[in-house]
């Protein structure tokens, strides 16, 4: 059984918490307020696809910005 390490919030762990929050907040607006939400749960997903098979993800780059560092630089 694998359990990630929670003491360090790395960069690969904020963008599965952005990622996380973005994709429930627009499922639950999309339920509660205009399906059009839906859209945006939709690229959130895309857009995890295209980091999981290239690398590049547009999240990443922001919060390198903003001072995340990656947890392993092997």
């Amino acid at each position: 059984m694998y359990i990630a390490n929670s003491r360090t919030w790395y960069l690969e762990r904020l963008i599965r918490l952005a990622a996380g929050i973005f994709v429930l907040g627009s499922a639950l607006l999309g339920l509660i307020v205009h399906p059009g939400f839906f859209y945006f749960t939709g690229f959130v997903g895309i857009m995890l696809v295209i980091f999981a098979l290239t690398g590049f993800c547009p999240m990443s780059i922001i919060l390198y910005a903003l001072g995340a560092r990656e947890r392993c630089r092997c």
